[in-house]
């Protein structure tokens, strides 16, 4: 049976990368849009995101828009690979029963 990925497994990991991998590759979403979406505060957003960054499976682009930092948010090619194969373990376990 496939595995569980731990760190795309955590909730908010896992609705992080729900919602960017039903984007189209290299696009991007803005941390406020992805905060706001997922009813979270921007220190536990940002605790998440830094996790799944480390992992390689997302990448953030910080740049300045009209003198103020933005923050943009994109999942990688191996987070979508990762996602997939997480979302395929959950539908093998549900499958089992």
């Amino acid at each position: 049976m496939a595995e569980l990925n731990e760190t795309i497994h955590q909730t908010v990991r896992l609705r992080i990368m729900a919602a960017l991998v039903t984007l189209a590759p290299n696009e991007e979403v803005e941390f406020t849009y992805l905060r706001d979406l997922l009813e979270v505060t921007d220190g536990n957003l940002g605790a998440h995101l830094r996790k799944l960054e480390e992992a390689g499976y997302i990448n953030l682009n910080k740049a300045f828009v009209e003198r103020k930092p933005r923050t943009y948010i994109c999942a990688t090619t191996d987070g979508r690979k990762v996602f997939s194969e997480h979302v395929a373990a959950l539908e093998a376990i549900l499958k089992s029963k």
